[in-house]
């Protein structure tokens, strides 16, 4: 199993890129880290608010999947300097102001990695 720094996982989180679009929470990721793949989403939490990978999908190359979709058995590519958008149904938990951001996700390589930064929204 590979361990990946949390001052490198903070990265792959595009700061300000937080919105609420037609009652939908958005944000980006971006892979800096090298070539890899994404083999499904645990969880995505907004402050106390979480949402479970039926509540996730992700956008990526032109491409949509739901948060079911990706698994150990389907992983997606997310090569280096690719960006995704994550899209959560609904908009609960977003606050004016300061949100904090928790995402566990699945690598082949690295196992669950969790992602937590705090992003501004409205202000």
């Amino acid at each position: 199993m590979v361990v990946v720094p949390d001052f490198l996982i903070k990265r792959i989180y595009k700061k300000g890129s937080l919105v609420d679009n037609n009652g939908h929470i958005e944000f980006t990721l971006k892979n800096v880290l090298g070539p890899g793949f994404l083999s499904g989403f645990g969880y995505v939490k907004i402050n106390e608010t979480v949402y479970s990978p039926s509540d996730v999908k992700f956008i990526t190359q032109g491409q949509e999947f739901s948060g079911t979709d990706i698994s150990e058995a389907n992983p997606i590519s997310f090569r280096l300097g690719q960006e995704g958008t994550v899209i959560l149904n609904g908009n609960g938990g977003l606050i004016n102001g300061n949100n904090k951001i928790e995402i566990e996700v699945y690598n082949p390589d690295a196992g669950k990695v969790y992602l937590r930064v705090d992003d501004n929204f409205g202000n």
